[in-house]
């Protein structure tokens, strides 16, 4: 049987990890093996958490408090829970309503199943909501993407200076851009762009 590394988080250095400390040592986690972090579970970032992961070797059991002390979003946990099983780690939760619940049990895996479609479905509804505004915009006649780096003067200018002849790196120092925005603005406007000379 494999080593038990426990991970205690809180979000802000003002909150205690007292409580969770005394759980995971009372579940049989050595002091060697505790790993903590104070920040907030949305980030992948955390040191302690990084390094916990880092020692875990097949047949190992990562305890934790509540299972939200891995993460803050479905995305993030189903994310942590498919690489502890491709490793063949045991996820032990404590407290809470998934409590001593194993991903490698049958219940785990229906459990495992659930987690995974909200996920999917929360980055459905999320996506529906971004169309569902992209639409909504054009109707008012905002477009989507990058907002113009010249003004519609300047743009006017730009025409004109093309349909007088002045080259694209002339245009760019006058304006103050970059040639490909110049190059950008006439293709907009169906322009043709004069051969260039400064």
């Amino acid at each position: 049987m494999g080593e038990l590394l426990g991970y205690a988080r809180t979000s802000t250095k003002e909150q205690h990890l007292d409580l969770q400390l005394d759980a995971l040592r009372a579940a049989g986690v050595k002091e060697r093996y505790l790993y903590t972090d104070q920040a907030s579970g949305a980030r992948k970032d955390r040191p302690g958490f990084l390094q916990c992961l880092a020692h875990l070797r097949e047949g190992d059991s990562l305890v934790v408090w509540r299972l939200d002390r891995l993460a803050r979003s479905l995305r993030h946990c189903i994310e942590v829970l498919d690489e502890l099983t491709a490793r063949q780690v045991h996820l032990v939760v404590l407290q809470g309503p998934f409590a001593h619940t194993s991903p490698l049990t049958s219940e785990g895996k229906l459990l495992y199943a659930i987690f995974a479609a909200l996920a999917e479905f929360e980055r459905d509804l999320i996506r529906d909501r971004v169309i569902a505004g992209i639409a909504a915009a054009r109707v008012r006649g905002r477009k989507g993407g990058r907002r113009p780096k010249l003004s519609l003067e300047q743009q006017r200018l730009v025409v004109e200076m093309a349909q007088g002849g002045i080259g694209v790196t002339r245009m760019a120092k006058t304006l103050g851009c970059a040639r490909q925005t110049i190059y950008t603005t006439l293709a907009q406007m169906s322009v043709e762009v004069a051969s260039d000379a400064s």
